[in-house]
C-alpha cells in the first residue's frame, strides 16, 4: 500500500509525511501509454499483489477501511514492479455499527463504480470488491472500463462468459506474443466477473480471492 507515512511532535509543532517513491508509475500509463508491454506474468503479479493490498485494508487493520477508489491509476508500480494500492483521498473507516457507508453523493469513478453504490451512494466492502474486479478485467484485457463507441468492459466480458469464450477477452497484444498461461487468463477473468457480479452478496470476499489467486500460481 503507498500512503503517507508521518509522526507528530508531541504537541503539534511539527509534521513529516513521507511518500514511497514508485519508480514505473502507475498501472494504467504502462498499460496504455507505454510502447513496451506489460508482460502476462508481471500483470498477475500486479493482481496478486492489489489483492492482498485490499485484503489487509478490509482485514488486516484494527479498524476495516474502505478504499472507494480502487482503478489502474491508483495502483502504482516499483521499480521491481511490485504494485501498490495508492490514493486514499476518498477512502473511509467502516463505522462497525453498521454494513456501509452512507455518504452524501455518489464518490468513486465512473466504471469502477458497483450499480447499488450508483444507486443508492452506500460504500461498503462489497462495493471495494467490484472496483476491484473491473481492475482486473482491465489488466487482464488491455481495454479501459468505458471507451466511446464500445461496449463497457463489463458487459462485454459478461457476453463472453455466456458463450464459454472467456479466454478471448485476454490483451490482444499478449495474444500476439503467446506468452501466458490459458488456465491462468481463464482464472483471472472468472475472478475479475465474480467480483463484479450484479449481486453484491455473490461476490466474494478479499480473502478468498486472495486464496484462489495463491492456489492458481
Amino acid at each position: 500500500i503507498v500512503g503517507l507515512r508521518g509522526w507528530c511532535k508531541k504537541g503539534g509543532e511539527c509534521l513529516v509525511l513521507v511518500y514511497e517513491y514508485m519508480e514505473n508509475g502507475s498501472v494504467d500509463k504502462r498499460l496504455f501509454d507505454c510502447d513496451e508491454v506489460l508482460e502476462w506474468e508481471e500483470r498477475m503479479r500486479v493482481i496478486r499483489d492489489v489483492a492482498s493490498g485490499m485484503l489487509y485494508l478490509h482485514e488486516g487493520w484494527e479498524s476495516k477501511v474502505l478504499h472507494r477508489d480502487i482503478k489502474t491509476s491508483n495502483v502504482l508500480l516499483d521499480k521491481d514492479m511490485n504494485a501498490r494500492v495508492g490514493d486514499f483521498g476518498l477512502a473511509k473507516l467502516q463505522n462497525t455499527n453498521k454494513e456501509m457507508v452512507s455518504t452524501t453523493h455518489v464518490v468513486g469513478t465512473a466504471g469502477y463504480m458497483a450499480p447499488e453504490l450508483v444507486k443508492t451512494g452506500r460504500a461498503s466492502v462489497e462495493t471495494d470488491v467490484y472496483s476491484f474486479g473491473v481492475f482486473v478485467l482491465e489488466v487482464v484485457c488491455g481495454r479501459k472500463p468505458i471507451e466511446e463507441g464500445r461496449e463497457g468492459i463489463v458487459e462485454w466480458m459478461w457476453g463472453l462468459m455466456e458463450r464459454d469464450q472467456v479466454v478471448d477477452g485476454l490483451d490482444e497484444r499478449l495474444k500476439v506474443r503467446g506468452r501466458f498461461e490459458v488456465k491462468e487468463v481463464e482464472m483471472a477473468l472468472r475472478i475479475g466477473l465474480l467480483c463484479v457480479h450484479p449481486d453484491p452478496r455473490v461476490r466474494p470476499k478479499m480473502r478468498q480471492v486472495v486464496h484462489i489467486l495463491e492456489q492458481g500460481r
